[in-house]
């Protein structure tokens, strides 16, 4: 059974956060100034990341996801008086188990909620590796359908020396999608469900794309 810590604090924001994808924040709130001095004192410099369903990221009160990601603070810097610029990288699944009170920012029990893939030793079977390496033309094409629409589209970086899980979760980072669809991916049970799901929802996208872009062209 994956092991509860308790409290890990939280905070939940307007969108999901991928293992291994960067969070870079603006921190003003004093609570979350707060919650990031107590990671410094601490050293355990680990927060959990949750996506808000409902609600506001400033002032409280928002319906949060239960799935997240537990994500490591990596640097920190004032930016201005009670202003701090703080890039974090996600690290792992995370289920809420229990919200603790406020003290004063967010905080909660979880539980490490891992791939079931994992525990079935299939990560390197010819399936995944079909559909990792799908996952990656298919990303590559919609992301060209995206430049062709003028936007400019950032280099993508190299994949090749990701597992299938890490794959899995970078495309869905560097995928053009919506916070829902991005909650999802990460909500689904394991690397082989949550590349075909990026299939099922890239494939909207894409459709999505050029039909745009038939729209977009002069009549002949």
């Amino acid at each position: 059974m994956a092991r509860v810590v308790s409290p890990l604090p939280m905070f939940p924001l307007g969108s999901p956060l991928m293992p291994g994808a960067l969070l870079p924040l603006h921190i003003f709130e004093p609570r979350y100034l707060e919650m990031i001095d107590r990671c410094l004192v601490s050293r355990s410099m680990e927060f959990g990341v949750v996506m808000i369903e409902r609600g506001s990221e400033v002032g409280g009160g928002e319906i949060r996801t239960k799935i997240g990601t537990a994500a490591r603070v990596v640097e920190v810097e004032p930016i201005a008086e009670g202003r701090l610029a703080v890039l974090a990288v996600g690290q792992r699944r995370i289920e809420v188990v229990r919200w603790l009170d406020d003290d004063p920012f967010p905080q909660a029990e979880i539980r490490e909620w891992p791939d079931e893939d994992l525990e079935v030793g299939d990560l390197d079977s010819p399936s995944i590796v079909g559909l990792r390496a799908a996952a990656v033309r298919d990303l590559d094409r919609v992301l060209g359908l995206v430049s062709e629409l003028g936007v400019e589209v950032p280099e993508r970086p190299d994949l090749g020396d990701l597992d299938a899980v890490e794959a899995s979760f970078a495309v869905t980072t560097l995928a053009p999608l919506g916070s829902a669809d991005r909650q999802r991916l990460l909500c689904a049970g394991g690397v082989r469900r949550r590349l075909e799901l990026f299939a099922e929802v890239l494939s909207e996208v894409e459709d999505s794309l050029r039909f745009r872009l038939l729209n977009s062209r002069p009549d002949d």
